[in-house]
């Protein structure tokens, strides 16, 4: 299943002006599991950071989240790095438009490739682990552009049906992973070859969630494969569906889960 090009066709349409760009934030935020989840996260590491902290949006993409953490506190300093040049300048533009470019920016980067020293308090890496194979040369490169202290915030999928796999015949929803999905364990064991010395691992997407990304996203994305005149027909199909979603969301987020198709992780230095 081709996810980039709908993203892609998605994003040319909603950036094209400051405004829209926000709204299309906005609906991201609302119907990405993964997106509350993260928030969650940051909300409550960024309560020791009241003066503002250094931050790395490693694969930043459309922004989303560089964007979240400059609201979240107005100190903060965001770097942003994505291997797709022109999301890249796309951003910068967005965010000299909106007065924000003095203390976020956004370059070009390679992750495997990618070294600072001691730069930033937190790296954040939201759904692009998976596609990455030389996956322990950038958590050696994460762990070395940390400073002491530092936490690395990871959002990715499972092996316990991440990516839409759940046996040996199945098929990645997402033509773009190198890799189904990370075993707690495994990521765990890889981390801490890594250096980093503290792991915390917790399963995102449980029950509520799995049922609550077909129907906000896998179903979408597979009605737009097909045709893009369900460009039409999407909203409403979620005035109908986003309620259930919601309410999923909120249930995934605030459960425990023994199990589930995609992953949290915290990482310390």
């Amino acid at each position: 299943m081709q996810y980039d090009s709908i993203k892609r066709s998605l994003g040319k349409e909603f950036n094209k002006k400051p405004l829209t760009r926000k709204l299309f934030y906005w609906l991201l935020d609302l119907l990405l599991l993964r997106t509350w989840h993260i928030k969650k996260a940051i909300r409550k590491w960024g309560k020791q950071y009241k003066n503002g902290a250094d931050i790395l949006d490693a694969g930043s993409g459309f922004g989303q989240y560089s964007f979240y953490l400059s609201k979240q506190c107005k100190k903060n300093r965001i770097l942003g790095v994505d291997v797709k040049t022109e999301q890249v300048e796309d951003c910068n533009k967005f965010f000299n438009q909106i007065g924000k470019s003095e203390r976020v920016k956004f370059e070009y980067a390679d992750l495997t490739k990618f070294e600072k020293t001691k730069e930033f308090d937190m790296i954040l890496s939201v759904d692009v682990m998976e596609h990455i194979l030389e996956d322990v040369e950038v958590f050696k490169n994460f762990h070395k552009t940390l400073k002491d202290d530092g936490m690395l915030l990871i959002s990715t999928p499972s092996d316990l049906g991440g990516s839409d796999v759940h046996d040996e015949d199945d098929h990645s929803f997402i033509d773009e992973h190198v890799r189904d999905g990370y075993g707690v364990r495994e990521i765990e064991e890889k981390l801490n070859s890594a250096g980093f010395t503290k792991v915390e691992v917790a399963y995102a997407y449980g029950t509520p969630g799995k049922i609550s990304w077909k129907l906000s996203m896998k179903t979408p994305i597979l009605m737009l494969n097909k045709s893009k005149l369900f460009f039409i027909i999407l909203p409403f199909y979620y005035m109908i569906t986003f309620p259930i979603s919601f309410v999923l969301n909120y249930f995934d987020v605030n459960m425990k889960h023994k199990s589930g198709t995609g992953l949290i992780v915290k990482a310390f230095k």
